[in-house]
Order: C-alpha cells, then structure tokens, then sequence
C-alpha cells in the first residue's frame, strides 16, 4: 500500500510539472506581445495624425490628467520630426510641478511595467511606442526603455536650452508605424 501512495504522489507531482511546462513555453507566451519596436526615421509627411495616434493620445490624457499638446507639425521639406508623419504626440506636462511629475511617472511605469506573463514593458511594446522623451530623458524601445540622458541637437548646452526643447513642458511619445496605425495588440484590446 504505501508504495502505491508513493507512485501515485510521483505521478501526480509529475504530471504537474509536466503542466506548468507546457503552460510557460517561450513560444506561447511570445505569441501575444509585439517585440520591441526600432527606430523607423520618417519619411513622407502626412501631417494628419493616424489613428492609433490620436486613439492613444486621448486614452493618455483622460486617463492620467493634464493636457493635450499637439500631434501634427506641418512640413516644409522633407519631415524630420514623427510628428510630420502623424506618428508623435505631446503631452503638456510640467516638470517644475510635482503633480505633473507624478502623472508622468504614473504613465511610464504603467507602459514600462511587466505583465502577469512576465512580458517587460508590456503596454509599451502593445502600444507600438517607439520612444519616449520627458524631463531631459530618452526612453527608447531599441534599448528596452532604459532612461538615457537627452539633449536636442538644438541645443548648445543643456543650460542655454528651452523647457519645450528638453521636453520639461511636455512629454513626447512618438509610435512605429503599425501603432501609429491601431494595429498592434493594444488597440483591439488582447489580452
């Protein structure tokens, strides 16, 4: 008797693992998440905003507060900016005030945060965010959203430049062309 009470715990305890083995594979998991988007230069100017675009910039505001910034930039020659290409949006913000801050702060660690599948920077990367900038730093998908020090090339020195042009009156997010588009998995809502 006592050895089949010892057979069967085996078989369970290993049809149980043999469980959670198939329930965690890589491939199944990295199924549902896009990868981390590159930079994607702009290249024609559309000035309008795209959609998922303009989805994500209201979602933004009306979920953490302050206000909108702008999305388009007319174009005089050939776009520079992803907003000629109606892939940026900024988002007014104020980094002198602390409430501002924590708005901004709430948003990138929701964005950056990692999911219940251990995704990192899970909405980031559903969202097609290619970039982030706000208050002096940079936050690239190329280098998995880690914080790097930013300064326009506009600017001589970090003192000699504008709050607009360190992103300190605003927050900047610009989009790869399919989340530009709405057609990446956070805008029909997968899991």
């Amino acid at each position: 008797m006592r050895l089949g009470t010892a057979a069967l715990v085996v078989a369970l305890v290993t049809g149980l693992l043999a469980g959670l083995v198939v329930v965690v594979t890589p491939a199944s998991a990295q199924a549902q998440i896009e990868g981390y988007a590159s930079y994607d230069p702009s290249a024609r100017c559309h000035v309008q905003p795209r959609p998922g675009t303009v989805e994500l910039y209201r979602f933004v505001v009306r979920r953490y507060g302050g206000s909108p910034g702008g999305t388009s930039r007319p174009c005089h020659r050939d776009p520079t900016s992803e907003h000629q290409t109606g892939r940026a949006f900024d988002w007014s913000l104020d980094a002198r005030k602390r409430a501002d801050r924590k708005r901004a702060q709430a948003f990138l660690d929701r964005i950056l945060a990692t999911d219940a599948r251990g995704h990192r920077d899970a909405w980031a990367r559903r969202m097609g965010v290619m970039y982030v900038i706000w208050n002096d730093r940079m936050y690239p998908a190329w280098t998995r959203f880690d914080p790097e020090p930013y300064l326009s090339s506009s600017c001589p020195t970090r003192k000699r430049c504008s709050a607009t042009l360190r992103h300190r009156d605003h927050v900047h997010v610009s989009l790869s062309r399919r989340g530009a588009k709405g057609l990446t998995s956070w805008y029909d809502r997968r899991p």
